[in-house]
């Protein structure tokens, strides 16, 4: 699952900056936030959108597949990517439609 970092600087610079996204480098892919909500993974150079119902109505025909072995589905955006005003709105829908993130746990001393 190797990411070419500019393909994760491409995406980034499409999504607007109201949508505040952040990202990290996890598990050989990279996570993005949007408001400290994970809303997207980018994997083997695809970008895969966290699954909600508005994302869905969103979109319109979906193409869903799993962002790396053994994982859920996800919504694979391809020929959107180009797009920044749509990839900025989908990414703003996702935000909202999912909840807050869970508080982190302190570490006990």
């Amino acid at each position: 699952m190797a990411q070419d970092l500019k393909f994760v600087e491409f995406v980034v610079d499409q999504i607007d900056e109201s949508c505040e996204i952040t990202g990290r480098a996890m598990f050989g892919g990279y996570t993005l936030y949007s408001k400290r909500k994970v809303v997207a993974l980018i994997c083997d150079d695809q970008l895969f959108i966290k699954p909600t119902d508005a994302g869905r109505a969103f979109i319109g025909d979906v193409v869903e597949a799993p962002a790396y072995k053994g994982s859920k589905l996800f919504f694979l955006i391809e020929e959107e990517i180009e797009d920044g005003d749509w990839l900025s709105q989908l990414v703003a829908i996702t935000e909202q439609a999912l909840p807050p993130p869970k508080p982190k746990r302190k570490k006990k001393s």
